[in-house]
């Protein structure tokens, strides 16, 4: 693949850096910053210094860019740089990881949809009287979490169990395990505690789970526009690696 790199090199139409910077709208030392990060084929030079790209250069900036929504920067990155190393399929790999990743996401979000289904129907059937308040040890045993971190969760404001005026242990209501189980979903999609507090304090103050609708289908929009990207990145990859040969 080198040798075709070079042949390439020299046959395709010459363009300045300034010419692949405007294409794309970026600044000429971008396009030179990716050339040294091993994005970009390395250029050739003039007799006095200046570089000179061709298509094929553009090929792999157009590939790296689109590769960027999908797959992160960091992850693009790697990609082209293992392309530049004559290494496919260690370019396919980190491919194939990060549709993996999507693969987990999508399957997180699912399991925050079926277990905010799961307590709607719950709240729908429970008879409040009836309910027998849980302590922290087996809450955190039912959410598979440690004690600490239904601690932590009270410190953000998150759960906020009332006291024993007895015992002083804390003793979660029905309310309380509901807003425990939505944090432990929410957790598992990726959300920071900062990014929970306030769908919280939302579900509390509308008395449901309504609010997190919103929340839910932007959650899913964004993981169809990265999966969208993907299909975007990977056909100018394969475009990128045609010209290659």
């Amino acid at each position: 693949m080198v040798g075709t790199v070079s042949r390439n090199l020299q046959t395709g139409g010459k363009l300045r850096p300034v010419d692949l910077a405007r294409r794309h709208g970026l600044s000429t030392q971008a396009v030179r910053n990716y050339e040294e990060a091993g994005i970009l084929p390395t250029a050739e030079r003039t007799a006095s210094g200046y570089r000179v790209y061709t298509p094929l250069h553009e090929r792999a900036l157009a590939a790296f860019l689109a590769l960027v929504p999908g797959h992160g920067h960091a992850t693009a990155t790697a990609v082209m740089q293992a392309v530049s190393r004559d290494a496919v399929d260690e370019a396919f790999q980190l491919v194939d990881e990060s549709h993996a990743r999507l693969l987990h996401d999508r399957r997180t979000l699912r399991a925050v949809e079926d277990a905010l289904r799961g307590l709607t129907a719950e709240s729908a059937g429970t008879d409040a009287a009836g309910f027998r308040p849980m302590f922290i040890g087996p809450l955190a045993e039912e959410l598979g979490v440690r004690p600490a971190t239904l601690r932590k969760w009270e410190a953000a404001g998150l759960v906020r169990p009332r006291r024993d005026p007895v015992t002083g242990y804390r003793v979660y209501e029905p309310s309380d395990v509901r807003d425990a189980h939505l944090v432990h979903q929410l957790r598992r999609g990726g959300y920071l505690l900062e990014r929970i507090a306030p769908l919280i304090t939302q579900v509390r103050t509308a008395g449901g789970l309504e609010p997190l609708e919103g929340a839910l289908r932007d959650w899913r929009g964004r993981l169809s526009d990265r999966g969208r990207a993907m299909l975007r990145g990977a056909a100018a990859l394969d475009a990128y690696l045609v010209e290659l040969g």
